[in-house]
């Protein structure tokens, strides 16, 4: 009886089997291993990208256009011999990996995607330490090189197999090429067909990226960033009647609303006729001037510029791919960084309105210091158009000493005590400047502890041994973490600061001079780094999880707020004025210095996007992301969601309004630098 069954049911078999091989989407993917392979490894890749980046598990909109992308691309192989297919197959692979590894690595660090023109200033990264560029891999990324592996070895075992011998005999090459563009078409439309009108204007302004790659999926978000990156080569042909009627129109409106704020008020002209040094303190952050360690504070000579001055303790970067270059360009055009590429690589053969070209105008000599290479960033050419007249940079200042060298080359002390005596002659030479110093020190990844001073993040104990002598101690805190080598580093910079405003004085430079100051983006740290920091218990070891009432939620909006920068105006006599002793917590970006100056030392400006502080009630700062914050909330464009700030109270208009405002003054700011809309204003009036 039981042979019989097994007889019975080994015919059953059978005959499966053969109806199997009939029916054609198996024989299909009987002939198709490697293209199959191809589509499932890159498909992979790219949902675990999403999982690594923004968490996210499950995004259908996402995989759809993944899969179109991937269909589409892989779809020219068929046009090779079977055996041939790895020759476009593999590239194929290769470049979708790279971009999904670089996407993985620029998340990590700067909580964005990264921008195809970053490629135009992949040469900045020789000159940046090797462990600058390694320490931002995580093995969490290196996981993603798996898809080239995976079908280089399915190519070699079916190779090895004589697969591709048997597969040619069946082979259709331009039927199944037609055929996978047809099914590549219809998952493109079924893409089409699940988007919003407001997901292809996105994509078009390309700001918003993790919205772009959680709705078009990794690959179409990096082809469509390729073409936008070019952009800047064609401006001239298209869409630059429509830019300048958007900026028009704009900056009529906006001048209609300011001349209601631009009443004069305590701070006009206050400092009309004084020189201006500015400091573009690297990496510090206002957190930093809040923190002590052992009874020592981490920033004293700030804090005490602080107090003494103006200190505005809401002030928030608002950079892009550019990071320090988008800083020094928004805080002296109140401009926004460019959408795609960055305005000192790809924009800066154009007319800026920026403080040292309107200074020029006054009779003020600009010059900028920085002893990095005068190439990196481009500021070699960017800083002439911005209108310095002269930038000391690398080959100005004394490198003969090797122990004046840290981390990515002078040491703040050093470049300091070098600038000082610039600043003299050029103190002697003209009647009033406007000097910018920017610091290096303090740029990642911190690992010259050794040179950083006398100054310890862990934590300070005494206690008496068994002889009866009291004896010092410490326990580990900080010490071999990312964050407590950034502390040591800010630190060093602080004591930098206070030695180089000490020289000063003693040369009299300060006589008649404002100390401006600013934090040029927070440090760039991971969420884990902090969600440490604040939530171990360096007495006892003892790390909080969530459940304790003693831990300190690091969330998305946590990490956000925190990536505020010092913003200190000071002068010599400033304590004990109350006009210029004292804090102002009203929210600031940095496209709020350059009116706020303006103000002071009464010069004119036209394309600011920003706001003299002192003029406005309810400020906005907007983000190159789209994201925006005010005093009441915090704006997430990406998701588009909110968190209440000061138990706020807020009604939908009011968020309506700003998103709008947000979109347009992104908008605004992107015309006038891709379609230099302030050179073309200027040759016309000549």
């Amino acid at each position: 009886m039981k042979s019989k069954l097994k007889e019975f049911l080994k015919k059953i078999y059978l005959k499966v089997k053969k109806r199997l091989k009939e029916i054609s989407i198996f024989l299909y993917i009987k002939t198709n291993i490697l293209f199959i392979t191809y589509v499932l490894i890159n498909l992979i890749n790219s949902w675990l990208l999403r999982i690594v980046t923004m968490g996210n598990l499950f995004s259908f909109k996402a995989i759809v256009a993944d899969l179109a992308f991937i269909f589409m691309t892989g779809a020219f192989a068929y046009l090779l011999k079977p055996k041939k297919q790895i020759r476009i197959l593999m590239p194929l692979t290769i470049v979708m990996t790279a971009a999904c590894i670089i996407n993985a690595v620029y998340y990590e660090n700067y909580v964005s995607f990264a921008s195809f023109s970053l490629l135009s200033t992949a040469s900045f990264l020789g000159d940046m330490d090797g462990t600058i560029v390694t320490g931002l891999i995580h093995l969490k990324d290196v996981i993603l090189i798996f898809p080239p592996i995976v079908l280089l070895m399915v190519h070699i075992l079916l190779k090895k197999k004589k697969y591709y011998d048997k597969v040619e005999l069946i082979e259709r090459s331009k039927k199944r090429f037609l055929n996978t563009i047809i099914l590549g078409f219809c998952v493109t439309f079924m893409t089409i067909s699940m988007m919003q009108s407001s997901d292809y204007s996105r994509l078009k302004k390309q700001w918003n990226r993790e919205y772009l790659v959680q709705r078009f999926g990794i690959y179409v978000y990096q082809l469509n960033d390729a073409i936008k990156s070019t952009e800047s080569k064609f401006t001239s042909m298209f869409g630059y009647d429509s830019a300048a009627k958007i900026v028009r129109d704009f900056y009529e409106e906006k001048s209609k609303t300011d001349d209601v704020n631009s009443k004069t008020n305590d701070y006009t002209n206050i400092f009309e006729g004084k020189n201006i040094i500015v400091i573009h303190a690297e990496s510090i952050m206002t957190q930093d001037m809040t923190l002590s360690f052992n009874n020592q504070e981490l920033t004293p000579n700030l804090n005490k510029l602080s107090k003494e001055g103006l200190f505005f303790s809401n002030y928030y970067p608002q950079v892009s791919v550019g990071t320090s270059s988008d800083t020094e360009f928004t805080f002296n055009t109140s401009l926004l960084p460019a959408a795609t590429g960055t305005v000192f690589v790809n924009y800066w053969k154009r007319t800026y309105e920026a403080i040292p070209n309107i200074l020029k105008q006054k009779g003020y000599y600009a010059a900028s210091m920085h002893a990095n290479n005068a190439s990196f960033w481009n500021r070699n050419v960017m800083h002439e158009t911005l209108g310095y007249d002269k930038f000391y940079a690398r080959s100005s200042f004394d490198y003969s000493n090797e122990d004046d060298i840290m981390g990515m080359g002078l040491s703040d002390k050093v470049f300091f005590k070098q600038a000082t005596e610039k600043i003299k002659k050029i103190n002697q030479e003209h009647s009033n400047y406007y000097v910018t110093l920017i610091t290096l020190t303090n740029h990642t990844p911190w690992d010259d502890e050794d040179k950083y001073g006398d100054y310890s993040v862990d934590y300070k104990y005494t206690e008496t041994d068994e002889n009866g002598n009291v004896v010092e101690k410490s326990l580990p805190y900080m010490e071999g973490t990312e964050l407590g080598r950034y502390f040591k580093s800010v630190h060093y910079a602080d004591s930098a600061i206070g030695d180089f405003v000490d020289d000063l004085d003693k040369e009299g430079l300060l006589d008649n001079t404002v100390l401006v100051i600013y934090g040029d983006h927070d440090a760039k740290i991971a969420k884990k780094e902090y969600r440490y920091f604040y939530n171990y218990d360096f007495e006892t070891g003892e790390q909080y999880d969530s459940d304790d009432e003693r831990y300190t939620q690091v969330d998305y909006y946590n990490y956000e707020l925190n990536r505020k920068v010092p913003f200190i105006i000071w002068t010599k006599d400033s304590s004990g004025n109350k006009n210029l002793n004292k804090t102002v917590d009203k929210v600031m970006g940095m496209y709020d210095a350059m009116p706020t100056l303006a103000n002071m030392f009464n010069f004119n400006y036209k394309y600011a996007l920003g706001h003299d502080i002192f003029s406005i009630d309810d400020n906005i700062v907007v983000f190159p992301n789209g994201n925006w914050v005010t005093d009441k909330m915090y704006y997430n464009a990406q998701k588009e969601e909110y968190l209440l700030l000061k138990d706020s109270v807020v009604n939908e208009d009011e968020i309506v309004k700003n998103k709008e405002y947000a979109n347009k003054i992104l908008e605004v700011s992107d015309s006038i630098i891709v379609y230099d809309l302030e050179g073309e204003e200027k040759n016309e009036k000549k």
